[in-house]
Order: structure tokens, then C-alpha cells, then sequence
């Protein structure tokens, strides 16, 4: 079953074509993670926020996802991460075109 990892935290930039620069050798090590089926980045700089919505193979990967760029946020000076996970209902998402799969 499919899990989705949904994480968002303060950030003050960059943010849109400056922030795509800026973080596409990590989106880059991103996309190697293990489970990871896709991530989309989040961003909102009128209130300072950014982070990303994931999808995983499995809640083990995902908490194991979550433990580890927890941390590399703490590196990276952000203190304060909201993360949630949450089972995804494939049957209804595929209804919907959700995830996409063959």
C-alpha cells in the first residue's frame, strides 16, 4: 500500500526559479531515496513556508524518509518540521488519476 509523507516548515528562500537552482543537485539525491515512487516541492513565499508532498512505497519507507531529511533539516537550520503521514486509499485514487501506474 502507498503511503504519502506530507511536510512543510518555515523557510525564507529562495523560492521559484531561484529555489529550482538552488536545490536541484538535492532533488536530484531526492529522487534516489528508497521507496520514493514521486515527490512535489511546496512553496509559499508570502508566509515563508515551503516542503513537499511525497509518495512512498510503503509507511516504513516513509518514516525512514522522515527521520532522515528531518535531520538534514536541522543541518540545514530549520527547527520546526509539521510531517504527517497518511495510508493512501488506491482504489479511490486511481479514480481520480492520483498515481499513476502500469
Amino acid at each position: 500500500m502507498p503511503y504519502l509523507l506530507q511536510m512543510n516548515f518555515k523557510m525564507n528562500g529562495p523560492f521559484g526559479d531561484e529555489m529550482a537552482e538552488a536545490y536541484s543537485d538535492l532533488a536530484e539525491s531526492i529522487i534516489e531515496e528508497k521507496g520514493l515512487l514521486s515527490k512535489i516541492w511546496t512553496e509559499n513565499p508570502e508566509t515563508s513556508e515551503a516542503g513537499g508532498i511525497y509518495i512512498f512505497e510503503t509507511k516504513e519507507t516513509a518514516e525512514n524518509y522522515l527521520d532522515m531529511h528531518s535531520k538534514r533539516l536541522a543541518n540545514f537550520g530549520v527547527s520546526k518540521v509539521h510531517a504527517k503521514i497518511f495510508a493512501i486509499n488506491a482504489q479511490l485514487t486511481d479514480i481520480t488519476n492520483g498515481l499513476k501506474r502500469e
